[in-house]
């Protein structure tokens, strides 16, 4: 096997602009099919993707022979529906984050999978396979800002379309799952475990009942980490890892371009020095990672574990917003 030969369950606008392209470009990947509810809108995208095949139904796509792998980017509410129905096709997959709707419907999926030994699943968190949280982790781990003691992640982006589906709740709209679910997963990564307890702070719209607004503390026992993200505020990301001899700021952490160099800065007492990483595009590296750990089976890079633990949190945000206290685990 030289090339995975991949399906696409959805024409999804971000799907076309950014994972498919990325997929195609990769080493080891080829896209094969791409499948929609309505054959019309398949077959537009499959000719201005370059894609061979166009189904009507997603039934149809997991039922062809010669896939190996599936692509989902479908709402937030399918996640599970599709990946299962996926597994039990006999096809790998990567879904988009986030992996389920909350903790019990991840863990669903987790308990699931077990059935499927020789198949992969992996939650797409493009920004962990990046070379600039790469370094970061590196930095931390080799002591370069001393004692790891602060994550402060900030993420944002302005929609209040009612129409949206990032914004309708019945389809998993809603802040936490969108953006928060970065947050909480950069700062499990970087001090590398889960936090103790966590704190939140939910505010939600009056009109579409989605969570538009997330602040949350995740003490790790040595450290606490911090977020605020929103839907409805000036489009902004960064995050800044603070030791006790030192800083590194990541000026763009999740939506890292595939046009220019990223670039991060190392503080250590006055002395503060720029780190450019090298341009490459991140959703090409996951592409290829998840496409190597089939090719060998191995293990993927962000095994679906990883994906349940942070599902976890994000519920406790919410129980704790709710409580006023603090959520233990």
């Amino acid at each position: 096997m030289d090339k995975i030969s991949w399906g696409i369950l959805s024409t999804s606008k971000f799907a076309a602009r950014a994972t498919i392209p990325a997929i195609q470009k990769s080493k080891y990947c080829r896209v094969a099919a791409i499948a929609s509810r309505d054959v019309v809108r398949a077959e537009a995208a499959a000719a201005r993707l370059g894609i061979p095949k166009a189904f009507g139904r997603y039934e149809d796509l997991l039922a062809e022979t010669g896939i190996d792998a599936i692509y989902i980017p479908l709402p937030n509410h399918l996640h599970v529906e599709w990946t299962l129905k996926s597994l039990k096709a006999g096809k790998h997959v990567l879904c988009e984050k986030p992996i389920g709707l909350n903790y019990e419907d991840a863990h669903r999926l987790e308990n699931v999978a077990e059935d499927y030994p020789n198949l992969k699943v992996m939650e797409a968190f493009m920004y962990r396979h990046h070379p600039q949280w790469k370094k970061v982790k590196g930095l931390v781990d080799e002591n370069a800002i001393g004692e790891l003691k602060g994550v402060h992640s900030l993420y944002s982006y302005f929609n209040d379309d009612v129409s949206n589906i990032r914004n309708i709740v019945q389809t998993g709209g809603g802040v936490m799952l969108d953006i928060g679910c970065y947050c909480t997963s950069i700062s499990r990564f970087i001090f590398g475990r889960e936090p103790n307890r966590v704190l939140g702070r939910v505010e939600y719209d009056p009109k579409t009942r989605i969570d538009r607004l997330a602040s949350g503390v995740l003490d790790f026992g040595t450290g606490i980490a911090t977020f605020t993200c929103g839907t409805q505020l000036q489009p902004y990301q960064r995050v800044n890892v603070i030791g006790t001899e030192g800083r590194i700021e990541i000026e763009i952490p999740v939506n890292a371009p595939n046009d220019r160099p990223c670039r991060m800065w190392l503080q250590r007492g006055d002395k503060m020095e720029e780190i450019l990483l090298q341009v490459c595009d991140q959703y090409v590296i996951q592409a290829d990672l998840f496409a190597q750990a089939i090719m060998t089976n191995g293990r993927v890079p962000t095994p679906l574990e990883d994906g349940i633990a942070n599902m976890r949190v994000l519920d406790a945000i919410g129980k704790s917003s709710s409580s006023g206290g603090w959520v233990n685990f």
